[in-house]
């Protein structure tokens, strides 16, 4: 299978036009234009047809990644983390002590001796 098969399945599975799949490579700030991305989806035989790079199918999945479940949260600097822990108040972890209710003793087996 080649990366022009996966490109058109994927594009076909997800009903992805030309401009969305336009749009999920600038995600990732790759630039292509609409001809050069119909080539792909081409016959082998046409004269027009171009074979699909990995670059561009690395791209295209990894700006699939990012449309799909949206951009990662930036990371906070290290020196702010260890600030911020600090300022933070201290949660106990102890277990709360409850009171033992009372409970119903149980009757004792022993037998009464006979005088």
């Amino acid at each position: 299978m080649t990366n022009n098969d996966v490109l058109k399945k994927l594009r076909v599975a997800l009903k992805l036009r030309d401009d969305d799949i336009v749009k999920i490579l600038e995600l990732v700030d790759f630039r292509i234009s609409k001809s050069e991305l119909g080539a792909f989806f081409r016959k082998e035989d046409h004269p027009k047809y171009m074979e699909c790079g990995d670059q561009i199918l690395r791209n295209f999945l990894n700006g699939l990644v990012i449309h799909m479940r949206g951009p990662l949260p930036k990371k906070i600097a290290s020196k702010t983390k260890v600030a911020d822990k600090s300022s933070e108040k201290k949660v106990s972890t102890k277990k709360p002590d409850y009171k033992k209710s009372e409970s119903i003793k149980p009757k004792s087996n022993k037998k009464a001796s006979n005088k």
